[in-house]
């Protein structure tokens, strides 16, 4: 299967799209992913791109839709791939249409997560992280510490990063609804769309994704 996974910040799609793919045995192809790793390897592209990122710029549509390629072409992609974060808007979508069709490919489906917008400021707004380690992730309301403040794991110190403020999270619903969430509409029009409930245990959730994306087929 070839799937776009798409939801607001905190709807756990990172979570979702590592399950999924295992699940499906295709690759998770995320945009954080394929610039961490253009970067580490020094290829032309990611030179581009941290050249973008150093300046303070975004990184242009065209560098990361020829990463998205190359990544595509890939062997394990096959048979199918799921996209995590690309495209990110209307253009990307149609940049990725365009390539498909030479490739002579086309998507299965767009699994819509859908959340809350209170909900999704309440799981990242909530969230804290070991100062001594960041894989030590709590959360205020749905995993506290038994000690406030305090890991856990190894007793540092619990904090809580810049971007996951109210505000800042905010911000980036702002921007999810006004450059990616077209795609949605972009998507419903060639009849791809998928959309299911991002609320309850992470399991719930796998379960409903793949529940719809079988009857999808």
């Amino acid at each position: 299967m070839r799937i776009v996974l798409v939801g607001p910040p905190g709807a756990g799609k990172g979570t979702q799209a590592t399950r999924l793919a295992e699940t499906l045995h295709i690759p998770h192809i995320s945009t954080g992913d394929l610039f961490r790793a253009n970067i580490s390897r020094q290829t032309e592209l990611g030179k581009l791109a941290k050249s973008y990122m150093d300046a303070g710029n975004l990184v242009p549509d065209e560098v990361t839709i020829a990463m998205a390629k190359d990544r595509m072409e890939q062997p394990d992609a096959e048979g199918g791939f799921l996209l995590d974060g690309f495209p990110r808007n209307v253009s990307q979508a149609e940049a990725l249409d365009e390539l498909l069709e030479t490739e002579n490919m086309n998507l299965d489906a767009v699994l819509d997560l859908e959340a809350p917008e209170g909900e999704v400021v309440k799981r990242i707004a909530g969230r804290r992280v070991c100062r001594n380690n960041s894989a030590h992730v709590f959360h205020v309301t749905y995993t506290p510490p038994a000690k406030e403040g305090v890991c856990d794991v190894c007793g540092g110190e619990l904090y809580q990063r810049d971007d996951d403020s109210e505000e800042t999270v905010r911000k980036r619903l702002e921007v999810y609804h006004t450059q990616t969430e077209p795609i949605i509409d972009y998507y419903k029009a060639q009849g791809l769309v998928v959309t299911i409930s991002a609320m309850g245990a992470v399991d719930e959730v796998t379960g409903r994704a793949l529940e719809a994306l079988k009857r999808d087929k």
